[in-house]
């Protein structure tokens, strides 16, 4: 493995590199830099916790950084597509810390917030734009957008675009970039939908791939408790002050109301924590991850989409508090410890209504998890199965009733029959 010393970046990128502590390159760094400061265009097959911020932001940073050119007012020099505002965030936090002393300019744009401020970026012109589909394709429509100097077309985690259902809005902006560039897509998977944009968007393409599970193998002490639904708060408290080394939390939750509930189970207990979210706001977004990062608190609850761009090295450990339905995702989440070379614990637990999804985990990572029996909350799997299975129904008054009806005989035809009869012998009396 090479060292970034030999790569061909600028120095001032390699000093930054150095005051972070960075020495070598993760393989998605070293497979990719060397043919992106070639202009090749890439598409990259990798997770969040591989290094593809920096794997496409150091040479892009080089490229721009080497040229003493600025950009005309409202036009930008390299465009960067992500899904979420967390994630668009981080990203520029990694172009500005990298590009120190180069006066290279970068914003974002996504919705949530005023667009004042980045409407009075873009008349300034920037060398690099990181934005979300909605707010980048308002701005477009309203003029405030160039393309004519674009150099560099990025677009991340192109699969949780599709999943979010941003895809049609990342065609129309495809649609008004210029053919003319060096374009690279990264996706941490390759479903249909993002096959056939990869095959139209790039041109001779390398093609650069991290497997996940080898990750999820190698780094990450992995565990799950099989527990009943409505003892998980209880276990989440135990495990929190039982656990050992714990540094900082991230908590996984399936839905937005879980993570709510999950908090508030936390702070009951008097136990500090943030939570993020699609419906809380950007400044309640960021607010919470400052203080996630800064140590201010050391539990972060999340969903997944919310939790794209949480790019935090000192996570200790991830707790599942619900599996995901999705096993890939269970990757993405537990990717989020064990980073920079460090050991991380990936902890989750399984209720009696997850047991298929934890079957599916297995076999994803083509690993059997540690089912941790030494908690007092702990449930067997077969007692978990009977309360998950479906009980008969108890037939009601009115179906009983109903049931009775069905297995007499039709008595409506019979009793007009007697009383035709009765009629008869009593005319035959009269008579």
């Amino acid at each position: 493995m090479v060292n970034f010393s030999a790569l061909d970046l600028l120095p001032s990128i390699k000093k930054a590199i150095a005051e972070k502590g960075y020495t070598k390159p993760t393989p998605i760094q070293e497979q990719s830099i060397p043919h992106l400061l070639k202009g090749k265009d890439l598409l990259g097959i990798a997770q969040t916790g591989t290094g593809k911020t920096a794997a496409f932001s150091l040479p892009l940073i080089s490229r721009l950084g080497s040229k003493k050119t600025r950009p005309k007012s409202r036009n930008v020099r390299a465009l960067i597509l992500t899904p979420t505002r967390e994630l668009a965030s981080q990203i520029e936090e990694n172009i500005q810390s990298y590009s120190k002393g180069l006066k290279l300019s970068s914003a974002v744009v996504f919705g949530g917030v005023a667009h004042a401020k980045q409407i009075k970026a873009l008349n300034k012109g920037l060398d690099i734009l990181i934005a979300t589909p909605g707010r980048l394709l308002d701005l477009m429509d309203s003029g405030y957008i160039r393309y004519d100097e674009l150099e560099v077309f990025i677009l991340d985690e192109a699969d949780r675009m599709l999943d979010m259902g941003f895809l049609n809005d990342v065609k129309k902006v495809i649609k008004q970039l210029p053919k003319k560039k060096q374009t690279l897509l990264f996706s941490a998977t390759m479903p249909k939908g993002i096959i056939g944009l990869a095959n139209s968007l790039l041109r001779d393409p390398v093609k650069v791939e991290v497997t996940p599970e080898k990750m999820t193998v190698e780094k990450i002490a992995q565990r799950i408790h099989l527990v009943k639904k409505k003892n998980k708060p209880n276990l989440l408290l135990h495990i929190l002050s039982k656990e050992k080394n714990i540094k900082s939390v991230l908590i996984f939750t399936r839905t937005k109301r879980g993570a709510n509930k999950a908090l508030e189970y936390l702070e009951e207990a008097g136990i500090r924590s943030g939570v993020i979210h699609g419906n809380k706001s950007q400044n309640a977004r960021e607010k919470a991850l400052e203080g996630f990062r800064s140590g201010k608190f050391k539990i972060l609850i999340a969903t997944d989409i919310a939790s794209r761009g949480i790019d935090v090295d000192h996570v200790s450990h991830v707790i599942n508090y619900d599996l995901p339905e999705d096993p890939e995702v269970y990757v993405h989440r537990i990717g989020r410890t064990a980073r920079a070379g460090r050991e991380g614990v990936a902890i989750s637990f399984c209720d009696q209504s997850e047991l298929s999804l934890f079957t599916s985990v297995e076999k994803f990572i083509k690993k059997k998890l540690n089912v941790d029996e030494d908690q007092p909350y702990h449930t067997d799997r077969q007692t978990l199965e009977e309360l998950f299975r479906p009980k008969p129904k108890k037939a009601s008054q009115n179906n009983k009733r109903a049931q009775s009806r069905n297995r007499r005989p039709n008595n409506k035809k019979s009793s007009v029959r007697k009383k035709r009869l009765v009629n008869r012998k009593k005319q035959g009396k009269r008579r």
